[in-house]
């Protein structure tokens, strides 16, 4: 028999004996959390979309740029607090867990899992662009059958679901080899954008600014609802929290130095791109290299390119990485099948989730185009933010005895901002995004009822009677 109880909450005591349970290696630093969040959100983001925001907003993509980055950085200010409180992986899911009870929860996972998916495939579909781009200005073209998707009128997009196979074998066989690699990435990545903002510096024309708002605010609102995508990701640094040597000072402390950093690369990179070529002289799918291209700097454009290409890997790492983690919050909770949780004897990895993660965002960023995974990641990510912002709200009252690390500052007035800012986020959305949005909800509370409600841990007398 089982209880229906779709608020039964899980406490700290449950999230801890679980993970005591679980045999994941610790041996991330705050350096290796910084250069997470600069891998996952320093790739498609900047090379990609910079340029697609340039066509609804003109040159004040930069004030797109601005406003997404404050409601990320007010979001990462919420996450850091939960973090610290709860050093486990699962992220907004796990915090859910706590404040509001299962079903609340699993929405949001559920949601997440559109958001790490979708993005991964994003990400996976703009490297196979910027890929795709470079090998043709050598005069190597590759068939479009095979480099788009259905709806685009290819076959299937095979460097985007190639990409994600390697990615998926590097998470397979360690956390820390994967960190190495991104860190290595990052550096040449970081390198790369600070030689292209460098050398466009003495490139920019003023006169390209003008207009600077050509299609005004509404412009610049949807333009950073788009985009907002290329500032997500940070979240995925908490999901690590379980596998970091010391979590509660590391994570805080990586969200920090890796939000300065990433602020400071859009800002320059959106003002020096909209400065040396107009906006509508913008390649949307190769907007960095071939601006470089357009004004003469050839060795410029070859060398971003090859940084664009190499950087947004890291980025599609560390996304994967943080998808992974929630399956295995979800499956350890009984929510999805256990067996998904099981932790790898040899690589001390969850093998199952980043073998059936690997191979569905290979289909997403195989079989669906750029503008509509773009579209679909926003919605599902600023759900699950707003979840945070309320949950430091919640948490402050119902567990203010709790030890926190880091705490946000200006509660409630700094999560109340949070929530306005993704609220009007998401109202600029497109209407298809939120029917599609809708209909995958539906779908995953669907999938709860019928399945989660009967697994979940909590609805295990023998469970229960241990303290599990």
């Amino acid at each position: 028999m089982y209880t229906m109880d779709l608020f039964r909450k899980k406490s700290l005591n449950d999230f801890e004996n679980a993970v005591s349970k679980t045999n994941l290696k610790k041996g991330l630093s705050s350096f290796d959390i910084a250069s997470m969040g600069i891998g996952s959100v320093v790739g498609t983001g900047i090379f990609v979309a910079t340029g697609q925001g340039s066509q609804m907003a003109g040159s004040a993509i930069t004030i797109s740029y601005i406003i997404a980055a404050i409601t990320a950085i007010l979001c990462a200010l919420t996450y850091a607090e939960l973090a610290t409180m709860f050093p486990i992986s699962g992220s907004t899911y796990s915090y859910c867990y706590i404040a509001f009870g299962e079903i609340i929860a699993w929405i949001i996972a559920w949601n997440l899992i559109l958001e790490y998916l979708v993005v991964a495939a994003t990400i996976a579909t703009g490297w196979s662009s910027t890929f795709v781009g470079v090998l043709s200005t050598y005069g190597i073209h590759i068939p479009e059958m095979i480099t788009k998707s259905p709806l685009s009128g290819g076959i299937v997009d095979l460097p985007a679901v190639l990409v994600v196979v390697l990615i998926t074998w590097i998470l397979y066989i360690g956390v820390s080899e994967s960190a190495k690699v991104n860190n290595i990435i990052v550096a040449v990545k970081i390198a790369v954008i600070v030689i292209f903002i460098l050398v466009g510096l003495g490139h920019i024309n003023v006169t390209n600014y003008h207009p600077f708002a050509p299609f005004g605010f509404k412009g610049i609102m949807s333009a950073a609802s788009i985009i907002f995508f290329a500032f997500i990701g940070f979240d995925a640094v908490s999901t690590a929290a379980e596998e970091t040597v010391n979590p509660k000072r590391d994570i805080p402390l990586g969200l920090g130095i890796c939000m300065i950093i990433i602020v400071i690369l859009y800002i320059g990179v959106s003002l020096v791109l909209t400065g040396i070529v107009p906006y509508k002289l913008i390649d949307v799918n190769n907007a960095l290299p071939a601006s470089l291209a357009l004004i003469g700097i050839n060795w410029g454009s070859a060398l971003v390119a090859v940084g664009a290409i190499v950087g947004m890997i890291s980025t599609l790492l560390v996304t994967i990485y943080g998808q992974v983690r929630i399956f295995m919050s979800m499956s350890r909770d009984g929510l999805l099948p256990e067996r998904f949780a099981a932790i790898s004897n040899t690589h001390s990895t969850p093998a199952w989730c980043t073998l059936i993660t690997g191979a569905a965002t290979a289909v997403i960023g195989g079989f669906l185009p750029l503008s509509v995974l773009i579209e679909l990641c926003n919605i599902g990510t600023l759900s699950a933010f707003l979840a945070v912002s309320i949950g430091v709200i919640v948490l402050r009252r119902t567990m203010p005895d709790i030890e926190r690390k880091f705490k946000c500052p200006g509660v409630p007035f700094t999560p109340i901002l949070t929530i306005f800012f993704c609220l009007y986020l998401m109202i600029n959305l497109p209407v298809i995004t939120w029917v599609r949005f809708f209909i995958w909800t539906v779908a995953g509370i669907s999938i709860y009822l019928l399945y989660g409600t009967k697994h979940s841990t909590l609805n295990k007398p023998s469970l229960k009677d241990k303290d599990i």
